[in-house]
């Protein structure tokens, strides 16, 4: 960044936000570093979300082929035209990426894509799990978060940390944190520390199963964690004992099992049983 964020801001007569969740990174060593560990090159298209002033915007572009930036604060264009406006391959579009078509954002992106962005922690998971979900081109995301969320992305089954958008994530990939942050690397400074998570997308994973139903059952599943699995299905999806029992035994799991021990895997096998003994 040529200017100083402080006195860009300046410049430009702005406050920062904290509705926006606007906590901005500026040392280029440090966006330089989030960039290689997203394993971003000249062949990527990438999507940023949250672009701020532009600093992790322009490390992007000295990378990237193609970077999509969304920036839902209308005020930091002027700001984004000094920091970005030398470069051609990157475009920014000032809305609400969550109000966006995602089959439209998809095909601006002309194929598969990577998602690189400092998140806006209140918005951290809904934005993770919609691209979840429902992206068909996404290969990677590699997202600043809170450091108790990457923990939880990344956890193992049977931890503290493990939870339903575990298992979410393991249905589509694999997390892991690439790099820890501390607060006083923001301005201005959080109050917690954060870290990079990447989530590589493994394509065809699970393929064939009915992930709308997986996520129903490990909804119900980590509805109580005190709870048995067992009584969690009973409660969560309407099942007769005998039949939550006879879905569990069948799927090779203990019926003293407690829904935050059981691996993606598990739930997907587990599913299917549910399905067959609720149908006969």
């Amino acid at each position: 960044m040529e200017k100083p964020l402080k006195y860009l801001l300046e410049e430009h007569k702005l406050t920062l936000k904290k509705a926006f969740g606007q906590n901005f990174l500026t040392d280029e060593n440090l966006l330089a570093e989030i960039v290689e560990k997203a394993g971003v090159t000249e062949n990527d298209a990438v999507l940023e979300i949250g672009c701020g002033a532009g600093a992790l915007t322009r490390e992007l572009a000295k990378k990237a082929k193609k970077v999509i930036g969304y920036e839902i604060d209308k005020r930091l264009a002027p700001v984004l035209k000094e920091t970005v406006g030398e470069f051609g391959n990157v475009e920014m579009i000032f809305k609400d990426v969550m109000q966006e078509s995602l089959t439209d954002l998809e095909k601006s992106l002309g194929g598969e894509y990577k998602i690189v962005a400092n998140l806006p922690y209140y918005i951290t998971t809904p934005i993770v799990m919609r691209f979840l979900e429902n992206a068909a081109n996404l290969t990677s995301m590699s997202v600043m978060v809170q450091e108790e969320v990457a923990d939880r992305f990344s956890a193992l089954p049977a931890t503290s940390d493990y939870g339903a958008i575990t298992v979410a994530i393991n249905l589509r990939g694999a997390a892991r944190t690439v790099l820890k942050v501390p607060r006083e690397k923001f301005t201005p400074a959080p109050n917690v520390d954060s870290a990079v998570v990447r989530i590589d997308i493994e394509k065809g994973k699970f393929a064939g199963a009915d992930l709308k139903a997986v996520r129903d059952i490990v909804r119900a599943g980590f509805s109580s964690r005190r709870k048995m699995l067992v009584n969690n299905l009973i409660n969560g999806l309407r099942l007769t004992r005998e039949q939550a029992e006879r879905a569990l035994t069948e799927a090779g799991i203990p019926l003293t099992a407690r829904g935050e021990t059981l691996s993606a895997e598990n739930y997907v096998r587990l599913t299917e049983r549910v399905k067959q003994v609720k149908n006969g």
